[in-house]
């Protein structure tokens, strides 16, 4: 689905680096890098990015407006 906005265990804000998350693991660098770069230092937070998997797409087929 889509990235939850508080961590799971410390409730700090996390979503809004996702995005520049991405983009830099999209361009080749390394996921621990790049979650240092955008500012996830904790352990629980770090893990809200690296477990992620997003399931939007496969999940959208099912909805109701698509089946119209």
């Amino acid at each position: 689905m889509i990235i939850p906005v508080r961590c799971f265990s410390c409730g700090a804000v996390v979503a809004h680096v996702w995005e520049e998350y991405n983009a830099k693991v999209d361009g080749g660098m390394e996921q621990a890098q790049a979650l240092d770069e955008v500012g996830l230092e904790r352990y629980c937070c770090r893990r809200m990015f690296i477990g992620h998997i997003d399931l939007l797409e496969d999940v959208a087929g099912f909805s109701a407006a698509r089946q119209r």
